[in-house]
Parts: structure tokens; C-alpha cells; sequence
């Protein structure tokens, strides 16, 4: 089942069970969906595509989150923490932070890395293998502190 037709299924689920904040996130991930396919000149987006897209959508939240708790909005805060718990749904498990530097480990030994020199190696080779499974800033924390 794509994330589309997923989208779709809770969408409707949303409806009967009358959850507004889960409905508008459904849309806006929807909608975003279907504008970068719009974009592409695709019906449809590969994996790697839906997964950027969400990647996306989860960082413009924490970001907005961020910007929030430091104006000391509270308000809004609640309602972004909300629907980051809805988007985050629909992501791939998240890696625990040892399966992670596991990862980190076996790529600097792959390409032979051996100083912070090497990070953009290491980044190049690591970021394909965990995208969308990870946070990108706790994987370059990671790899500079097992480079340095």
C-alpha cells in the first residue's frame, strides 16, 4: 500500500471518528505529497521521494517548535507537538542511537576514514543508509565525535 492510499484509509478513519487535528495533518501531508508530484510531472513518487517529503514535513515542526517554545507561545507548541506525533505515523522506526552509531562505526571503516577531514566522506557514504530513519544532525554529532 503506497502512503497515498494510506493517507487515504486514515483519512477517512479521521472522518467517522471526527479527530480534527489528525484530519488536518492527513491533508496537509496529502497535499504536500501531491504537489511534489505535481511538481515532478509524476502521478506517482517513489519511496525515497514520499520519504524526503516526510522528512520534510517533520523538520519544518521541530523548526516552527523551536521557534515557539522560545517565543513562549504555548499555545502553539502544543498544537505543532500534535501534529508531529500524527507525521511521525507515518515515518520509518527511528534508529536507536547504539544501532546508529553502529552505522557510523561501520561506515568510517568502509571508506577508511580517520580524521574530521574525512566527515564529508563519511556523511556521503553514511546518509543513504539512514535516511529518513535518523535525524541528519544527530548522525554529523555522531560521526565528529568518532572522528576527533
Amino acid at each position: 500500500m503506497s502512503l497515498l492510499e494510506r493517507l487515504n484509509n486514515d483519512m477517512k478513519q479521521a472522518m467517522k471518528n471526527k479527530e480534527k487535528d489528525k484530519l488536518t495533518v492527513i491533508r496537509m501531508l496529502k497535499a504536500a505529497l501531491q504537489n511534489e508530484a505535481i511538481k515532478q510531472g509524476n502521478t506517482e513518487l517513489t519511496e525515497d521521494q514520499e520519504l524526503a517529503i516526510l522528512s520534510r514535513e517533520v523538520k519544518q515542526r521541530k523548526d516552527s517548535l523551536n521557534e515557539f517554545e522560545k517565543a513562549g507561545r504555548h499555545d502553539l507548541v502544543e498544537k505543532i507537538q500534535t501534529e508531529l506525533t500524527y507525521v511521525n505515523i507515518y515515518m520509518p522506526k527511528q534508529l536507536s542511537e547504539e544501532e546508529l552509531e553502529a552505522i557510523v562505526q561501520e561506515t568510517i571503516d568502509e571508506v577508511n576514514a580517520s580524521s574530521k577531514a574525512d566527515i564529508g566522506k563519511v556523511m556521503g557514504a553514511l546518509m543513504p543508509k539512514v535516511k529518513g530513519k535518523s535525524d541528519g544532525g544527530l548522525v554529523n554529532k555522531l560521526v565528529q565525535k568518532k572522528l576527533s
